[in-house]
C-alpha cells in the first residue's frame, strides 16, 4: 500500500482551503444551502416571487447618454422612470422601454449615485463619497438643480471611499428610507426623520441598522434597493454576484432572480446591474453598464 507523501498532502490542502475561500468569498455556501431550503419550503402568494419572473425585454441601450446610468426608481404618478449619471451629473427621466423623456442638470450634488421617489415631484439623490441625502423637487419645467438649494443630511458611517452609498428605497406608509452601502461593510440603514416633513415639529433624525439582516444577505455587494408597498418586502440587487434578492418583514431572502445567461430567459448575462425599480403592476425594471435596459415581468396565470 503506496502511501501519500507529505508533499502531495500539503497541495491537497491548500487546493481545499484556497476552495473554501472562493465559496465563502462569493457566498457559495448560503446561495446553495438557500437554493435546497426553497426544494421543501412552500411558496408564499404575497410575496414578489422573483424565481417566476421573465426577460421580456434585454438589453436595449439608452441611446443618447454619453455617461453611465447608476440607479432607478419609478415615478408612480408620471409613470415613468429615473436614474442618474454620475461623472457629468444628470437626472435622468426614461420611459417604460427605455426612451430618454428629459435631462436634468445636477449641480453641486458630488458623486451622485441613486435616485428615489418619495411622493409627488419629490426625490431623494445620494451622494456616494460624501455620503449625503439630498432632497429635490421638480416639475415640467425643471431643467437643472443646484443642491445648495436642498434639503440635506450626511450621515457620515463607516466611510470608505467609493463604497459609500449605492442605492435607495422608500416606505411610503412607514416613514422610512433605506440606504444600501455598497460594501467594506455591506449594510443596509433605515433613516428616519429625513426628509423632514412637518415644520410645525423639531427636526429629528433617526437611523438603525439591522445586523442580522444584512448578515443574511448572501451577495458581494449591493447596487441597488426597491422597496414593495405590497408585500412590505426588500429586493436587494448585487452587481457582482448577478443576483436580486427578495426579503421578507424579518429580514429573511425568499426568492432570487438571477441575471446570468440562460435563467429567466436572458440570452446574455446583465453586465454590470446598477439599479432596479418596479412599478404598480409588479414590472421590475434593471439597468446595467454600460446603459443596458431590461424588464422582467411575471407570467399571467
Amino acid at each position: 500500500m503506496r502511501r501519500t507523501s507529505p508533499l502531495v498532502l500539503c497541495v491537497m490542502l491548500v487546493a481545499f482551503l484556497a476552495i473554501g475561500f472562493v465559496a465563502q468569498h462569493f457566498r457559495l455556501f448560503e446561495r446553495t444551502w438557500f437554493q435546497i431550503s426553497l426544494l421543501w419550503q412552500p411558496s408564499d402568494p404575497s410575496a414578489i416571487n422573483l424565481g417566476d419572473y421573465r426577460a421580456v425585454l434585454q438589453g436595449k441601450t439608452i441611446d443618447g447618454l454619453e455617461d453611465d446610468v447608476s440607479a432607478l426608481t419609478y415615478d408612480p404618478l408620471r409613470k415613468s422612470l429615473f436614474t442618474v449619471t454620475n461623472k457629468k451629473s444628470e437626472l435622468v427621466e426614461l420611459s417604460l422601454d427605455g426612451r430618454i423623456l428629459r435631462r436634468i442638470a445636477l449641480v453641486g450634488f458630488g458623486d451622485a449615485e441613486a435616485v428615489e421617489f418619495i411622493g409627488p415631484n419629490t426625490y431623494v439623490i445620494t451622494d456616494e463619497r460624501q455620503q449625503r441625502l439630498i432632497k429635490v423637487t421638480i416639475d415640467d419645467d425643471t431643467h437643472e438643480l443646484d443642491a445648495a438649494q436642498a434639503e440635506q443630511l450626511t450621515l457620515g458611517i463607516n466611510q470608505s471611499g467609493n463604497k459609500g452609498f449605492e442605492g435607495l428605497a422608500y416606505d411610503s406608509a412607514g416613514k422610512r428610507l433605506f440606504v444600501a452601502k455598497e460594501r467594506d461593510p455591506m449594510l443596509i440603514y433605515e433613516v428616519r426623520g429625513f426628509p423632514h416633513d412637518n415644520p410645525q415639529q423639531p427636526y429629528a433624525t433617526h437611523v438603525v441598522s439591522n445586523p442580522r439582516r444584512d448578515a443574511r444577505l448572501f451577495v458581494r455587494d449591493l447596487s441597488s434597493l426597491q422597496f414593495d408597498e405590497r408585500s412590505g418586502h426588500l429586493l436587494a440587487l448585487s452587481d457582482e454576484s448577478k443576483l436580486l434578492l427578495e426579503l421578507d418583514l424579518d429580514g429573511r431572502p425568499i426568492s432570487t432572480l438571477s441575471l446570468k445567461k440562460g435563467r429567466h430567459g436572458l440570452e446574455k448575462s446583465v453586465p454590470q446591474a446598477e439599479g432596479i425599480a418596479m412599478d404598480d403592476e409588479g414590472t421590475v425594471y434593471v439597468v446595467s453598464e454600460p446603459n443596458l435596459f431590461y424588464v422582467f415581468k411575471k407570467p399571467k396565470k
